[in-house]
Formats: C-alpha cells, sequence, structure tokens
C-alpha cells in the first residue's frame, strides 16, 4: 500500500517528532459486502503501524466488538480513534487516503506529544469552552484544502476533551453527505447545525465554533 519512498519519508518523520506511543484502534467489517473498503484501510493501517514500533495498531471488527464501538462512539465503519496518553474524541471515518494520509500523519505527531500548533491565544479561547460540541468535516481524497479543515478540527479536539471532530469521507458516506447538504468540500458542520464550506484561517474556524454554540 505503501511505496518506499512513501516508507522512508514517515519512518524519518515519526523518528523525528514522535515523542510517545500511539494508539489506533481501528473498526471494520469483517464482510466486505458491509464495507467496501474496510479491508484496504487494515492493510494500510498495517503497513503504517509497522513503520515505528511506538505505533500499536489495535482491530475491531463491527459485529464481534460492539461494546467496544459505543464506547467510543463508532457507529459505521471504517473508521479510526487515535489515543496517547488518553483517548481522543478526534474520528476518521473513510479512508485517510490521497491528502488526507497527511493529515493522519500530523494527527500522529500530535497525539504522542499531547500537545497541538495552535496558537495560545486560540488555546486559550478553546479551553474556556464549557458546552459539549461536535464537528463535523466532509472531504474527499482528491481535496488539496480538506486536510487543513480536518486538522483544524482535530487540533480543537485535542485541546479540549468536550470537543469531538469527526473526518467524514462523502463519496463512502452519501447518506450522511446527502443529509448535510454537501455540495463541496471541505464542508464543515457544527453540532449538526450551522456550517461552512472551504479552508478557512484558525481564528476564523475558532470563531464560526463560538458563535455555534452562543
Amino acid at each position: 500500500m505503501l511505496d518506499n519512498d512513501t516508507r522512508k519519508y514517515v519512518s524519518e518523520l515519526f523518528s523525528k517528532e514522535l515523542e510517545g506511543e500511539v494508539n489506533i484502534m481501528l473498526f471494520t467489517h469483517s464482510n466486505s459486502a458491509k464495507c467496501e473498503t474496510c479491508k484496504y484501510v487494515e492493510d494500510l493501517m498495517s503497513e503504517l503501524a509497522a513503520i515505528d514500533g511506538r505505533l500499536k495498531l489495535t482491530k475491531y471488527d463491527m459485529s464481534e466488538n460492539p461494546k467496544e464501538a459505543k464506547f467510543l462512539g463508532i457507529d459505521k465503519a471504517p473508521a479510526m480513534v487515535l489515543g496517547g496518553k488518553k483517548i481522543y474524541n478526534l474520528y476518521y471515518f473513510g479512508i485517510p487516503s490521497g491528502h488526507e494520509f497527511a493529515a493522519l500523519l500530523e494527527d500522529i505527531t500530535d497525539v504522542s506529544k499531547n500537545r497541538t500548533r495552535l496558537q495560545d491565544s486560540t488555546k486559550e479561547r478553546l479551553r474556556k469552552i464549557d458546552k459539549a460540541v461536535n464537528i463535523k468535516v466532509f472531504v474527499t481524497p482528491t481535496c488539496p484544502y480538506c486536510p487543513m479543515a480536518v486538522r483544524m478540527a482535530h487540533q480543537f479536539t485535542i485541546e479540549n476533551s468536550r470537543i469531538s471532530s469527526q473526518m467524514i469521507e462523502a463519496v463512502e458516506f452519501p447518506e450522511l453527505a446527502q443529509k448535510f447538504g454537501v455540495m463541496g468540500v471541505p464542508k464543515i458542520v457544527i453540532n449538526d447545525g450551522p456550517s461552512f464550506e472551504g479552508a478557512v484561517p484558525e481564528n476564523v474556524f475558532l470563531q464560526k465554533v463560538l458563535e455555534a454554540i452562543k
């Protein structure tokens, strides 16, 4: 799944950036009829985890592990949750391929450090949020701007456990894309209500979240 150049790049990145172990919790369906892309994601994540021993891949089957899925808030597959010193409410629903693979690598390094690359002023404002917030980011693998939106949402989650954020691959989950009126990506939906499109600067993304939860 990963060519030699990619493997070398990832190995060097992790060698330089990883500070602790990261557990990748992967949920799939063993029945391919229920999930055409699950085997692809499982192979991809197995190869990724084999690059560095600090990555721990834990595999769950949706049919055989319903308690684990419910506990982690997983209701569809393929899905991934990342954990380091704690389990973060940041999710990948669908294949983290194309441009999204880069977002996954950056998420893994942030989780290993238990900190983000956001501005201090942003972190301070995020920590003051005392309401539950859910951020859905609809993406496609060929969208060059989508990883920026995914990363922003996932970093918000790392900074405040009340915030959950989901990357949702629009082509793999067309019913959800239709439900939320996804016509272009990235499309960001906050608490299943207010939404906006495009990769916006950090301060604008934060303001959109704050306005949505007033």
